[in-house]
């Protein structure tokens, strides 16, 4: 039997039907989103300038907030526009685009965090061959395999949902589109589909987080072994990385680790990793990195000095 789909754009429902709220809404989600905008970006220009490439911790985290940019802006930007929107629609293609570029950026942040944990763990438990193993070629190859990974793992969730029936209605519950609130949508049985997409992003998310509990429990149990200054230094780094993880991890494991239903709650907490975490990975990067700090002063340092030899110039 042929599928029928008769919708050609959906409706959002938006985070509140309160206009005041909205309004209260725009001006904290723009204000989050250009802090989201700046602080990776000067992350990744510290990175840059700081000659830091060469570390495989900074390698990572560059890339790290570009896919945090890329992450956010999937989302933000129009969540953004229809908080003053009277029609919050969006077309079915562009749901679709939507749908792919949620699940390909926020895989590819769940695998690149994975291997800065491997990377952490090879720093801290085998020191002596950290540069043999994280060696630029191993860096460029496993970074590779973060962005095949997360391409897979959208392409399959973007396939189970375009070709089922769309035949009305077209109301999501939600301010974007994301795989359970569009399968409430299809005019035809989801349960198979429900299971794989749980089976897919689930096993990702629940998979990973094992990974890094078992790869920073390592590492904790391995510091008590090191003088107070490596483990003071060592804590400080993972410290902000066991932050990130928890504040990413936790709301994806219960947005997906769950049969194919929605809750009410399901909005606020899709806020914490499309919105929260990609504002707070450079404050706490940067708060918790000395190298990162002094990187950042040097960059300051020379942009002033530049522009104090510009204005002696000019004079």
């Amino acid at each position: 039997m042929e599928n029928i789909n008769n919708v050609t754009e959906f409706v959002f429902w938006g985070l509140s039907e309160n206009l005041e709220v909205e309004e209260v809404c725009f001006v904290v989600f723009s204000f989050f989103y250009t802090v989201i905008l700046l602080g990776n970006l000067l992350i990744m220009l510290t990175v840059y300038t700081g000659n830091l490439f060469k570390s495989p911790m900074y390698f990572f985290l560059n890339y790290l907030s570009f896919v945090d940019i890329c992450y956010s802006s999937v989302t933000a930007p129009k969540m953004i526009v229809d908080l003053l929107a009277k029609s919050k629609t969006i077309s079915y293609e562009g749901c679709m685009l939507q749908l792919f570029g949620v699940h390909f950026f926020g895989c590819t942040e769940i695998f690149i965090l994975t291997v800065m944990a491997y990377d952490r763990y090879v720093a801290i438990c085998r020191p002596l061959h950290y540069m043999t193993i994280m060696d630029r070629d191993k860096c460029n190859k496993m970074l590779l395999g973060t962005w095949v990974g997360g391409f897979l793992h959208s392409i399959i969730q973007v396939a189970l949902v375009v070709q089922l029936p769309f035949c009305g209605p077209n109301e999501i519950d939600h301010y974007f589109c994301d795989v359970h609130p569009v399968l409430k949508l299809a005019c035809t049985d989801t349960y198979v589909v429900g299971v794989v997409v749980t089976a897919n992003s689930g096993t990702i998310a629940l998979g990973s987080f094992v990974i890094l509990l078992i790869s920073y429990t390592v590492i904790l149990v391995t510091l008590r072994k090191q003088s107070p200054d490596g483990r003071r230094k060592a804590l400080s780094t993972c410290g902000s990385h066991i932050a990130v993880v928890i504040i990413f991890f936790g709301p994806c494991t219960f947005m997906y680790m769950r049969p194919d239903t929605t809750f009410s709650e399901d909005k606020m907490v899709a806020l914490f990793y499309t919105v929260i975490t990609p504002m707070l990975n450079p404050l706490i990067y940067t708060m918790r990195n000395a190298e990162v700090k002094t990187a950042m002063k040097k960059l300051w340092v020379r942009k002033v000095f530049s522009e104090k030899l510009v204005i002696n110039n000019w004079k």
